[in-house]
């Protein structure tokens, strides 16, 4: 599929008809504690409770349900840090086809895991998007299998914006804003296809890590701005804004940028409080609004916790 082609709600409604049998319709959390401490109406959605502990297997499901016969025959090829990984794996198998998974060195050993329990062959290469990028296209030139790229691919897009077009429906068409991590943006565009369809008066912020900022610069400066090596303890969001993506949230969308230390606080508090099992990337939505509290306080406000895949022999709040 062409990396420009760009999807609408059309796509993301056939998604979800699509999907249906196979991806978890995720609750809405509650917290009173942490409505008190923002000043705000929190409404969590629990991505890291559907299959394959994250909101990956959505746009996985999409694209690997997409395939025609002759299509699906050869399987499908992704490079990925993990969780769309794990949830290509999980797709192609509830279909019966191949799966091949490049992962960068330095991947979390959990997410690895995931990788290999649900049947995928899983190729190394260097932590670098060229690397990955190169692999991907030696194994699908030698194996003839479909591109399934994490974050620039129309399927994919469609299939993660039917996150929140659930947590609209389940919030009751309250939202005032919607918080959303971003790494490579096919969460970020899904969305904002679902909020314009559904709730255009919405406000769509996007939660990124300070140590991998591309979107905020790129958004600030309306051209993609990709050069750059991530430091960041969101293994999730080290991937560089998707061309589609970019051409998706430009003048649609605010960034708040968040340290790592403050996003680890925010996972922490997510634990303690609400008892919920989230990753970095996830907590980084609440990270966002703790840093800003006065732009949320009075509002309702939508809260994607997008993973749970978390290594727990490397907590980040843990010493040796």
């Amino acid at each position: 599929m062409n990396e420009l082609t760009l999807p609408g709600f059309a796509e993301v409604l056939a998604a979800a008809a699509r999907i249906a049998s196979h991806a978890t319709v995720t609750p809405v959390l509650r917290s009173r504690e942490l409505d008190a401490l923002v000043g705000a109406s929190l409404h969590f959605k629990a991505e890291h409770l559907q299959r394959s502990g994250a909101f990956k297997f959505r746009g996985a499901c999409n694209a690997v349900w997409s395939l025609d016969a002759v299509q699906a025959l050869n399987g499908v090829v992704t490079h990925s840090s993990g969780n769309h990984g794990a949830a290509l794996a999980l797709a192609a198998r509830s279909r019966g086809i191949p799966c091949h998974v490049v992962v960068p060195e330095g991947a979390v050993a959990a997410k690895l895991a995931n990788i290999a329990r649900h049947g995928a062959q899983l190729w190394r290469c260097a932590p670098t998007q060229a690397a990955r990028e190169a692999e991907c296209e030696r194994i699908r030139q030698q194996t003839g299998a479909e591109l399934v790229h994490p974050y620039a691919d129309a399927r994919v897009i469609a299939g993660q914006g039917t996150a929140a077009m659930e947590l609209i429906r389940q919030a009751g068409a309250s939202l005032d804003v919607l918080v959303v991590p971003v790494g490579g943006g096919g969460l970020a565009s899904g969305s904002l296809l679902a909020m314009q369809a559904l709730l255009p008066d919405c406000e769509l912020i996007l939660a990124e890590p300070a140590g991998a900022a591309d979107t905020a610069r790129s958004l600030a400066a309306d051209r993609r701005q990709v050069d750059f090596v991530p430091d960041t303890v969101c293994d999730g969001l080290r991937g560089a804004l998707g061309a589609p993506n970019f051409a998706l949230l430009r003048s649609h969308a605010q960034v708040i940028t968040v340290d790592d230390a403050d996003t680890v606080a925010a996972m922490r508090l997510i634990w303690q409080v609400m008892k919920q099992t989230v990753e970095p990337s996830s907590a980084i939505t609440l990270a966002a609004v703790l840093a800003q509290p006065q732009r949320f306080a009075g509002r309702t406000v939508g809260l994607l916790l997008s993973g749970g895949n978390v290594d727990l022999d490397a907590l980040p709040w843990s010493r040796a």
